[in-house]
């Protein structure tokens, strides 16, 4: 039938939970949750964190898209691979930006966007 959803998406909280947790259970570093609801239409929230090395920011973004995969989103975009110094997951409603730490520092994204910070989560 017209109009008929085959299967529900997860929310914007329920990524953001998502790849909250494989980051965390990746052990990715100084993982940051920035709030951009009302600043821009490109995501509701963008999450900013580091892995140690670049084999290690491509493993965390690889389990980190095939856990959004698994849940159901689609057209999931994936940008900086094979590279692995800074990949861009772009889940829809979330952003996610994974960096070595030099490369991270160099560009400070955080900065920009440091009014609509919502959170720090340990590493």
């Amino acid at each position: 039938m017209p109009g008929m959803v085959s299967a529900a998406l997860p929310s914007t909280d329920e990524t953001l939970r998502i790849v909250l947790d494989r980051l965390e259970d990746l052990k990715a570093e100084d993982i940051v949750t920035i709030d951009l609801t009302g600043k821009t239409a490109i995501a509701d929230r963008m999450v900013v964190a580091s892995g140690r090395s670049n084999r290690h920011v491509g493993s965390l973004a690889d389990h980190v898209v095939e856990q959004l995969k698994k849940s159901g989103l689609k057209n999931i975009r994936v940008e900086g691979q094979p590279h692995c110094d800074w990949v861009l997951i772009d889940a829809g409603d979330v952003l996610v930006h994974v960096f070595r730490p030099e490369v991270r520092a160099f560009y400070n994204i955080e900065k920009m966007w440091a009014p609509g910070r919502t959170g720090r989560r340990a590493s």
